[in-house]
């Protein structure tokens, strides 16, 4: 099963559509945070119960609004557990 993330980018032009991307897990202490490697995009937090546990994806959409540039990315998802 497919998951769909969308990362805040603060630049234009870092990433692009097609893109093979790979993110690290951040920890605070009650969410996880998912960076674009190499620190081009943050997601927002996610709670415990909704861990990403794929690492790679690929951009399907970069998108530039009043609030900023954003990046959407399909990860497949592994349900192993």
């Amino acid at each position: 099963m497919a998951r769909e993330m969308t990362f805040k980018m603060e630049r234009p032009g870092l990433l692009h559509e097609g893109d093979h991307v790979t993110v690290t897990e951040g920890v605070l202490p009650s969410n996880y945070y998912y960076t674009i490697d190499p620190s081009l995009a943050m997601s927002g937090n996610f709670p415990f119960r909704e861990r990403m546990l794929e690492r790679e994806g690929v951009v399907t959409k970069v998108e530039e609004n009043a609030r900023g540039f954003y990046v959407t990315a399909l990860f497949g998802e592994n349900q192993a557990e």
